[in-house]
C-alpha cells in the first residue's frame, strides 16, 4: 500500500510544537478597542495595531455602510477590467495629499502592495539591498522579482555602503528596501541616511510605512513626515489596516511611478479592487488623522507613560507605539503572556522564527486610559518579579 503524501504534515507540526513555536489564532467576540472579549474573557487589549482607535470609530462604520448602500458589497473584479468607483480615486488622492506625493495607488492589502511594487520595478538584471529585519512582504517581494538580493545588517549604514560599493555597479537597476517602523522591535529606519546612499549609488528607495502611517510625523504621514523627507523622491508603501482602521494597502510616489505600477504591478492588475466599504472607511480615517491631531498626541502621551515606568525591563529600543520586552526563551515568553492574560491583559508572546529572540510585544493605543496603562505597568512588574 502506498503511503499518503501528506504524512509529513503531522511530523512537521510535532516539530513546531516541541520548539514552542506552535501558534493558533485567538477568537475575539467584540469590536476592536482598548478592551475586547477574548475567548469569553474581557481583557485590556495591548495586542492591536489599531493605534488611533479608529477601527471601532462609528464615523468609519457609517462611511462604510453608506458606501455599501451606494455601491454594493464588492468591487466584483480587477479595476482595469471591471471599472472602479469614484471612492477609489478619492482615497488615492487623499493618500497622496497626506504623503505629499504626486499620486498613490490602492491595493487590496499592504502585503500585495509590497509584492506588486517590488516585482514591477526590478527584475533579473537588477539588485535589491534589504534590511535583514524587513517584513515578510518585502522579502517575498524581492524573491518574486527574481532580482539578486543582498541583506544588510539591521539599520547598519556601514554594512549597506560596503555592499553597495561591492555590487551596485554589476547591475542595471538597484532598489534599497526597509521598513520605516520595524514591526517586531519598534525602531525606525535611518531614512535621511538611506536617501543619501540611494542618491549616491543611483538606487531607488522603497520604505514600508505600515506602522508609521497615522502615528509618526507632525501630520501623521509616517516616518517620511517625521524626518522631514517627504519632498525626496522614493516609493512609499503602507497599509490601511492598522492606524487607519480599515483594510488594504497603498503605494505613494511620483506620477510616473504610479502610472507604471497601474500597468505592471501584477498584484494590482489581477486582483479584485478594494471593497467600497473598506475604501470609504479608510477615506474617513485619513480625514480624522488630518483634523484630529489630539488622537496622535494622546497616543504619544500613553507611550511615554509606559516607557518611563518600564524602561528598565529589557525594553528593546523603540521610537514608535510598539514596545517589546526581551525574554530569554520561548517558554518564558509564553509563561509571561499567560500570566498577563490571566490578569486581564492581552499582550502576546512573540517567538522565533518570527523574531530572533523571544519577547512580549505591547502595542499602545490612543484610546488606552491612564488607569489601564497603570494597571498594565503594575501587572507587568509583578509578572517579571514572578520570573
Amino acid at each position: 500500500m502506498l503511503h499518503s503524501p501528506y504524512t509529513w504534515l503531522g511530523e512537521s507540526l510535532e516539530t513546531i510544537k516541541k520548539a514552542n513555536w506552535y501558534r493558533q489564532p485567538r477568537a475575539l467576540a467584540s469590536q476592536s478597542g482598548s478592551t475586547v472579549m477574548l475567548n469569553g474573557q474581557s481583557v485590556v487589549n495591548f495586542a492591536s495595531n489599531d493605534y488611533l482607535g479608529l477601527a471601532s470609530d462609528p464615523r468609519l462604520a457609517e462611511a462604510a455602510i453608506a458606501a455599501t448602500k451606494a455601491y454594493g458589497t464588492g468591487s466584483t473584479g480587477s479595476r482595469l477590467t471591471s471599472g472602479h468607483r469614484p471612492l477609489h480615486r478619492d482615497l488615492e488622492k487623499a493618500i497622496a495629499q497626506l504623503k505629499q506625493t504626486e499620486d498613490a495607488l490602492v491595493f487590496s492589502s499592504g502585503y500585495l502592495a509590497n509584492l506588486g511594487a517590488i516585482a514591477a520595478v526590478v527584475g533579473k538584471r537588477d539588485v535589491i539591498f534589504g534590511d535583514q529585519y524587513n517584513h515578510s512582504s518585502l522579502k517575498n517581494g524581492a524573491k518574486l522579482s527574481e532580482a539578486t538580493i543582498f541583506e544588510y545588517q539591521h539599520n547598519d549604514l556601514s554594512d549597506l555602503r560596503t555592499l553597495l560599493t561591492q555590487h551596485r555597479g554589476q547591475y542595471r537597476r538597484c532598489l534599497i528596501t526597509a521598513d520605516s517602523v520595524f514591526s517586531m522591535d519598534g525602531d525606525l529606519c535611518p531614512l535621511p541616511e538611506l536617501q543619501a546612499l540611494a542618491q549616491e549609488f543611483s538606487a531607488m528607495l522603497l520604505i514600508d510605512e505600515a506602522h508609521g502611517t497615522g502615528v509618526l510625523g507632525e501630520r501623521g504621514a509616517g516616518v517620511a513626515d517625521h524626518f522631514g523627507c517627504t519632498q525626496s523622491e522614493m516609493i512609499q508603501v503602507g497599509t490601511l489596516s492598522k492606524a487607519l482602521g480599515s483594510l488594504g494597502g497603498y503605494v505613494a510616489g511620483s506620477q510616473a511611478m504610479i502610472d507604471f505600477l497601474r500597468n505592471r504591478a501584477a498584484t494590482w492588475i489581477y486582483t479584485t479592487g478594494l471593497s467600497p466599504a473598506d475604501t470609504a472607511a479608510a477615506l474617513k480615517a485619513i480625514e480624522i488623522v488630518r483634523t484630529e491631531p489630539q488622537r496622535r498626541r494622546q497616543l504619544w502621551e500613553n507611550i511615554r507613560q509606559l516607557k518611563t515606568a518600564l524602561g528598565n525591563y529589557e525594553l528593546v529600543p523603540s521610537e514608535s507605539a510598539i514596545l517589546c520586552f526581551g525574554l530569554e526563551s520561548p517558554q518564558q515568553a509564553l509563561a509571561m503572556g499567560d500570566r498577563l492574560l490571566q490578569s486581564g491583559f492581552f499582550a502576546p508572546a512573540i517567538r522565533p522564527p518570527t523574531v530572533p529572540t523571544s519577547r512580549i510585544r505591547v502595542s499602545v493605543m490612543a484610546t488606552h486610559t491612564p488607569a489601564q496603562i497603570q494597571d498594565l505597568i503594575e501587572n507587568f512588574q509583578a509578572s517579571f518579579a514572578y520570573g
